[in-house]
């Protein structure tokens, strides 16, 4: 919706729910606005990967953030009308503005009072409505708010309001007469006097009654009990806002079709600490098998310009083999030979060699099918089987790699009576980025650390100090990067038996699994 009244040379405000927390539940006009705005104003409830997502979105300015939650009446909280100003103000420059606001911002929201003053000045604005987290945190938790036979209607109330004082605007009788599912907002401190008032209006103690902490997120909690009982297992379980409560005979469903935080990884904090153009693929899938992840890159790619990279395109069809150890290999190998006006027909002719199923994949993405790719995803394993052919002995061979990569697999070859010739593409190199959160996290307590190479290792040690290092438990991809965080003094209690993304989450599942067993 759309107020078509505007103030030339004013900009324009979207007031946009961001959904109950998890970022997966962003609209997608939403999505479209934080990437494509000028500046966000955002509640407290607001997930920070939101944030993150507009910030790294390529722009001529960096985008305008601006942090108005609120935070239980404490004195920092910013006070709406200061809000509402802000909006008129920025709007007024000209300004794109999303209004981030937790769930929707017309369900207990006040987008609605920042409509009202934004239309009192001519400015334009959009309303984006966001699914509301007493649809969205029930759901997550099993429970749905409607079910033939048990809920025909669905009312939501805001818990704030005090049953007891004399001028309340809820008929809480007529709510306990009514049927159907109630679902509370913001009620944990009020609960035991609005069970009291739907008690004392005909509602039974016994109907089931459920709480849903920080609903969607990986840290959602639910407790679940009766009407009379709620209150008391709320405080036993110290369960604090945010707090969804539903009240109703749907809550039983839970026990049938509850599914968020029976995922087998819900309720792990697994840190990810590849490269951050890497990350995003191992922390999907661990996100998505109900992971808790803390994404803190420990290394960067970092290329290397160098003119051996250019002679190496030009003679390459003087190549035997062309071999490539990883996928950050192909990509800026494939950059250069882009660079230089060529494509995948200069290699044409020549024999490639590629070490796992991902380094593979990425060399078929450009139109490059592998003429060998070992079983085993480990330089030795394809050293093993370069020996049992009968063309490397005399062959001209480009080794396409990090700088500091192992020996193994160059010597070998030479070994085997090869001209080898190593390129150097990129190398790894520690990242800075969010050390002191990293640090923070591991403090406060994580179940696992990945490592996905022998660099993570080295660039995460770095980044926390010796004495984090000694406490942490790590996973590893492979054999080779467990060897290099024991000798860190890492303890590895997973190691994946294929040396991919794939198998290193296999490995997780499989092992956290015997702790539940």
């Amino acid at each position: 919706m759309t107020n078509p009244t505007r103030t030339r040379g004013d900009g324009t405000v979207y007031l946009v729910g961001a959904g109950p927390g998890d970022p997966g539940l962003l609209t997608l006009r939403g999505g479209e606005l934080l990437v494509t705005c000028d500046a966000i104003v955002y509640d407290a409830l607001a997930n920070p990967a939101l944030l993150a997502l507009a910030e790294a979105t390529e722009r001529e300015q960096p985008v305008e953030l601006y942090d108005v939650g609120k935070r239980g009446g404490a004195s920092e909280s910013a006070r709406q009308d200061e809000i509402n100003e802000l909006l008129i103000r920025l709007a007024r420059d000209g300004k794109r503005v999303v209004r981030l606001k937790g769930g929707d911002p017309f369900v207990f929201g006040r987008g609605s009072e920042e409509a009202e003053a934004l239309a009192r000045e001519a400015l334009r604005f959009e309303i984006v409505p966001g699914v509301t987290a007493g649809i969205a945190a029930p759901a997550y938790a099993g429970i749905p708010v409607t079910h033939r036979g048990a809920a025909t209607s669905v009312t939501f109330v805001t818990g704030h309001e005090d049953p007891a004082k004399e001028a309340t605007t809820v008929d809480w009788s007529a709510l306990a007469r009514a049927g159907g599912t109630i679902v509370l907002y913001m009620g944990v401190k009020t609960l035991p006097r609005i069970s009291d008032a739907l008690v004392n209006g005909g509602m039974a103690a016994t109907v089931p009654a459920a709480a849903v902490q920080w609903g969607t997120y990986p840290r959602q909690r639910t407790v679940t009990a009766t009407l009379g009982t709620l209150a008391a297992a709320i405080e036993r379980e110290g369960l604090t806002a945010p707090v969804i409560t539903v009240i109703g005979p749907v809550v039983s469903l839970r026990e049938t079709i509850g599914w968020f935080d029976r995922r087998p990884l819900f309720g792990k904090t697994i840190v990810v600490t590849r490269a951050r153009s890497q990350s995003a693929t191992l922390s999907d899938r661990l996100a998505a098998l109900g992971a808790d992840v803390v994404e803190i890159p420990a290394t960067r790619i970092e290329p290397i310009e160098s003119p051996a990279i250019d002679e190496a395109i030009e003679r390459l069809r003087d190549y035997k083999w062309v071999i490539f150890t990883s996928q950050n290999a192909v990509g800026l190998f494939w950059d250069a030979l882009r660079a230089a006006g060529r494509d995948a027909r200069m290699l044409a002719g020549v024999n490639v060699a590629a070490v796992g199923p991902a380094t593979a994949d990425a060399l078929l993405s450009i139109g490059v099918a592998t003429d060998l790719s070992p079983e085993r995803f480990v330089a030795e394993a394809l050293l093993d089987a370069l020996r049992d052919r009968g063309d490397v002995r005399g062959a001209r061979v480009l080794y396409a790699t990090a700088e500091g990569a192992r020996e193994v697999l160059p010597d070998g070859l030479v070994e085997l009576g090869a001209l080898v010739d190593r390129v150097h593409l990129y190398r790894s190199v520690p990242s800075g980025e969010g050390v002191d959160e990293l640090k923070r996290r591991i403090a406060a307590g994580v179940d696992v650390v990945t490592f996905t190479s022998a660099s993570s290792v080295s660039a995460f040690a770095d980044a926390v100090g010796g004495d984090a290092v000694a406490g942490v438990q790590g996973a590893s991809i492979g054999p080779i990067t467990t060897a290099a965080a024991r000798t860190m003094g890492i303890d590895v209690v997973v190691e994946a038996s294929d040396s991919t993304i794939p198998g290193l989450v296999n490995a997780l599942v499989d092992h956290f699994a015997k702790d539940v067993t």
